[in-house]
């Protein structure tokens, strides 16, 4: 094969500064994000996320500050059903211990709104942001607040007659951080990079298609990834390449509803979407060798490959080793990386604009 080649030898111009102060800002929300997500993998995983009981979202950035307090929120936790079936008799020292996960991952979130709302007011009032970019920011904001309501409405589901939150509720919580995460990092990427360098050729609109793909099939594995959390999917069948000696589960697709709620059939899909995504992202990057490409998205390309191959490492060690919690936080920011990284590469194929 040959490499496609054209006059891309000029340095790509990025954004004026105000756009750029703008972007790094955006940047830094999604920074937060990523971070809110692996927190709240850590209280999912540590069975913290029941821990506190009532929603307050304006007075409860305030943890109990008084031995009194402590008692108060312990008592409302001892009348859950987690405490009643699976924490009964712990005591207050070690409620604490669970306490902490959720009431820091609630805090995060609040803190995430203030850096973004807060310094959406000075780009607004000074002008840095104006058209169609104040809509869209302002919609990035009604989802971060959609996404705390969307949360508390995960909890309650665990909180009623079973021990554990739904599947469903917590794979749409994920799925909804993801989605802001992403229209973050495309956002700040449109405005850090306003240049369009991609060449537009047939060769680059195939790999811009079968980037585009990928994204698509990653993000389908994301919210796999949740069903098998949500479903503890993953304490079972704990072998790799097959699943207790079988390639297929037994019992596999069994009903309709089996790829949400029968934990074989979870688990076997999220593997197969896995390495359905790991391939096309092979595919991708092979692609992508043989295009003539600005120093900026040779780099985007290898970013994925190499974000690829260690989600992989880190799936396959996290399922071996029966979901550390500490394997299992990085898988979920590895799929976080990953998923940054096709929206870059894909970023960087964008057509060019129509003289």
């Amino acid at each position: 094969m040959t490499t496609t080649t054209a006059n891309i030898s000029e340095r790509p111009t990025p954004g004026q500064p105000s756009g750029r102060a703008v972007a790094l800002w955006l940047f830094a929300c999604a920074a937060m994000v990523l971070t809110m997500v692996v927190i709240g993998g850590v209280t999912r995983l540590t069975g913290s996320g029941l821990s506190m009981v009532e929603w307050r979202p304006v007075y409860g950035f305030l943890p109990p500050l008084s031995g009194e307090a402590w008692q108060r929120v312990f008592d409302l936790y001892r009348a859950t059903p987690q405490y009643l079936e699976v924490n009964a008799g712990m005591t207050l020292e070690a409620f604490r211990g669970i306490f902490w996960w959720e009431y820091f991952h609630r805090l995060w979130g609040r803190v995430i709104g203030l850096v973004f709302f807060v310094p959406f007011l000075w780009f607004l009032i000074t002008g840095r942001v104006r058209g169609k970019l104040i809509f869209k920011l302002l919609g990035l904001f009604i989802l971060g607040g959609a996404q705390g309501a969307l949360g508390w409405y995960m909890v309650k589901s665990g909180l009623v007659d079973v021990p554990e939150v739904s599947q469903y509720r917590l794979t749409a919580h994920l799925s909804l951080a993801f989605l802001i995460y992403g229209l973050l990092i495309w956002t700040g990427l449109s405005l850090f990079y306003p240049q369009r360098m991609s060449i537009g050729d047939a060769r680059h609109r195939q790999t811009r298609h079968m980037a585009l793909i990928a994204l698509l099939l990653i993000a389908g594995t994301i919210v796999s990834g949740a069903f098998v959390a949500g479903t503890d999917a993953g304490m079972i069948f704990n072998t790799f390449p097959l699943m207790e000696g079988h390639l297929v589960p037994p019992g596999y697709f069994q009903t309709l509803v089996a790829p949400f709620e029968d934990h074989a059939t979870i688990q076997f899909n999220h593997r197969i979407l896995a390495l359905s995504s790991f391939a096309l992202v092979v595919a991708v990057w092979w692609h992508s060798r043989w295009l003539a490409l600005v120093p900026r998205a040779r780099r985007a390309a290898n970013i994925l490959i190499a974000a690829a191959l260690l989600q992989v490492a880190l799936g396959i060690s996290t399922l071996l080793l029966v979901v550390p919690i500490h394997l299992a936080a990085c898988h979920q920011a590895g799929a976080m990386i990953l998923f940054t990284a096709i929206i870059w590469f894909a970023f960087e194929l964008r057509p060019p604009v129509p003289r």
